[in-house]
């Protein structure tokens, strides 16, 4: 009974172990991305892009390469400069996808913001930015 209980316990701290870089390194993007989004800087914000982008504006959503999502953050941020960003909720779903969803406020109004991270590759990547006025 002892054997299996510690074998139990030694499999799930090695399969902790095994997925909190992953975390981390989620964690770590996010915090660059929630400093990007505070500066409306769309060049420090592609550098997180996955190589293709949902973007998405009051739910009109559109699928762009890390490229084409770069220069339509570059004039959404020209139009509505930004005075503050901060994540309100940042998790995983079920299936371990990271997302978080923040508040940013700009000249235009403030925006409910999804974001979803692509988790299949290290480092996690943007998959998903979507921006829905409040």
């Amino acid at each position: 009974m002892k054997r299996y209980f510690f074998r139990t316990l030694l499999l799930s701290c090695l399969w902790l172990l095994g997925h909190v870089p992953a975390f981390a390194q989620s964690a770590d993007n996010l915090a660059a991305v929630r400093l990007a989004l505070r500066n409306g800087s769309s060049r420090e914000l592609s550098q997180y892009f996955a190589p293709t982008v949902e973007v998405g504006f009051d739910g009109d959503k559109q699928g762009y390469s890390a490229t084409q999502a770069e220069f339509v953050m570059k004039n959404f941020f020209s139009k509505t400069a930004p005075a503050s960003f901060e994540f309100i909720h940042t998790g995983a779903s079920n299936e371990g996808v990271p997302y978080a969803i923040g508040r940013y406020t700009g000249k235009g109004g403030t925006y409910r913001v999804f974001i979803k991270l692509k988790s299949s590759k290290a480092p996690p990547l943007i998959d998903t930015l979507d921006f829905t006025k409040e």
